[in-house]
């Protein structure tokens, strides 16, 4: 693809473990995406983005990879994964691998042979410190407890900056970054069409002193993490053509310009966070906290024009494997019309943004948080530590479920939901997660049938931006950001002039006074009448420049 043919494109997030089970044990596998290719080409996307599917203990769903050249045998084969590989292209659809290279799961043989002894040639692979106080730094785990594990075998603390069976690679090690590349070389020439990198700003690790926080200020962007990514763009995927996403944890505008800007020769695109943090108290995640409209309406702007006009490229989305479904965190997911009106409205607000846009799986069809009753339907390590932890504080246990509710990763790994048949049309077995109960409306085969439903808008919005520029390469101009209700904003190319006008909130919204919308319905969602635009309704309309 050329440069402009990639920044036109849309990508389609697929977590294999449920998506499409073709075995009946209950789990998704590589055979059941193939079974799925003719439906992600009829949606239109160009990207299919598979969350890891490499040989892995499954501790964290396949982000903790015990060998990067092997498939991971409950997902099927390597020959499976060609077949995929080779049905995709077929069908003019290119194939991401997601790649976890800031840690290795502590079944790695790197791993297993440092910490025989401390004087393994794989050591330094990894931070061992010795400490006679207890952990080196009070640095905390994203997934709770503190980020350094006593390793009985050598009687020295390992970095595991996320999961205790995750151990952090040294990246300032060149024998990792080289064995790293060859690895990253092996998938290229296998023939993928390029990578998502999984927390890739936090690779370079500044000095290990303890922290006022959690210790983030000394590994997020560290100090050597452009070189390093620069390096491992020229040794790997730079001269090839290859899309890349990096998902940046806790990054800054600035930050993300060099991470993308063509002239640096590091990635495409990057995913920041900071706009999925606006339903979080104090900056807390688990919080029983609803959205903040203005503060989110202002981070999306904040971000579109500086990576704007810092000459970057933002990767856009709602969704993704870690993050709660969308219509049930920022619409409604409790009355049906309106779940539509909301699902459809929050994709237009999101794919009329510059950047490259990603789907995550079942979101076409305006999929919901599962609404779990009980720990025992939860299945994900950062949930259940965190379930622990707020026991140990002393939360009620239907304060913690109702928290769980809103931010766990499960609800949206739950099984994708392709029909009203039983499990969904998931499996023929017993899913490994609960399927949420609304499948025998919410699923593909209804959505297909239904010429307004949520499905269609989606194809239309990736059909829109497949066909006109001003989606792609057109500025964008906040307006009327003080509004209570209303999401507003212009996108602007070669004398065209586009107003996206939504409406976020489940009341009827009194538009300005002053908005100009006369103009030609490029999109319509709902209904505008009397000065009042319907709850969770939207415009977009193309207005003829003065």
């Amino acid at each position: 693809m050329t440069d402009q043919d990639w920044k036109k494109s849309v990508v389609y997030q697929i977590y294999p473990k449920s998506f499409n089970d073709t075995t009946g044990n209950g789990e998704g596998d590589l055979r059941g995406v193939i079974d799925k290719l003719d439906y992600l080409q009829f949606l239109g996307v160009d990207y299919l983005w598979l969350t890891p599917i490499y040989d892995s203990p499954m501790n964290d769903n396949g982000y903790d990879i015990r060998n990067y050249y092997e498939i991971n045998e409950q997902f099927g084969s390597k020959a499976d994964f060609r077949e995929l590989l080779d049905g995709a292209h077929a069908r003019g659809l290119k194939v991401i691998l997601d790649i976890v290279i800031n840690h290795t799961s502590t079944e790695h043989e790197w791993f297993q042979d440092a910490r025989q002894s401390k004087d393994s040639p794989y050591r330094d692979y990894y931070f061992f410190k010795d400490s006679q106080d207890g952990p080196p730094t009070n640095w905390v785990s994203k997934f709770g407890g503190n980020a350094w594990q006593y390793d009985d075998q050598t009687e020295e603390y390992y970095l595991h900056l996320f999961d205790v069976s995750q151990a952090d690679l040294n990246w300032d090690n060149e024998k990792v970054r080289q064995a790293l590349y060859k690895m990253l070389n092996y998938w290229i020439d296998f023939g993928v069409d390029g990578f998502r990198f999984d927390v890739i700003n936090l690779v370079s690790k500044g000095a290990f002193e303890n922290s006022k926080e959690i210790g983030k200020e000394f590994y997020t962007d560290g100090p050597r993490v452009h070189e390093y990514i620069h390096e491992m763009n020229r040794h790997t995927f730079g001269d090839k053509g290859l899309m890349t996403v990096g998902e940046m944890s806790s990054t800054t505008i600035d930050h993300c310009i060099k991470y993308t800007h063509p002239d640096r020769q590091e990635l495409s695109s990057a995913f920041n966070f900071h706009h999925l943090k606006v339903d979080y108290k104090d900056g807390e995640k688990w919080t029983n906290q609803k959205l903040d409209l203005q503060q989110l309406k202002t981070i999306l702007m904040d971000w579109q024009i500086g990576i704007y006009q810092g000459g970057g490229w933002n990767a856009i989305f709602w969704c993704n494997h870690d993050q709660p479904r969308v219509v049930s965190r920022f619409g409604t997911d409790l009355d049906e019309a309106m779940r539509q009106q909301s699902a459809k409205t929050l994709a237009i607000v999101l794919h009329l943004l510059q950047g490259t846009p990603y789907i995550y799986q079942g979101e076409e069809i305006g999929m919901t948080d599962p609404h779990f009753t009980s720990i025992a339907q939860y299945r994900d390590v950062e949930s259940l530590n965190a379930y622990n932890e707020m026991v140990e504080k002393g939360y009620d246990e239907q304060e913690i479920l109702t928290i769980l509710g809103q931010k766990s990763r499960d609800n949206s790994r739950t099984p994708m939901q392709w029909s009203a048949d039983a499990n969904a049309g998931f499996t023929t077995g017993t899913p490994w997660i609960d399927v949420a109960p609304n499948y025998e409306t919410i699923n593909v085969e209804a959505a297909l049938e239904d010429p307004n439903s949520i499905f269609y808008m989606y194809k239309k919005l990736i059909e829109l931006r497949h066909t006109h520029d001003i989606i792609t390469y057109g500025d964008i101009v906040p307006r009327y950001m003080d509004h209570g209700q209303l999401f507003i904003y212009e996108r602007n190319f070669e004398g065209q002039k586009w107003l996206v006008v939504a409406n976020m909130t489940d009341q009827p919204a009194q538009l300005p006074e002053d908005i100009e919308l006369e103009g030609d319905i490029i999109l319509q969602n709902g209904n505008l009448a009397d000065g009042y635009l319907d709850p969770y309704a939207s415009y977009v309309i193309s207005i003829e420049s003065k």
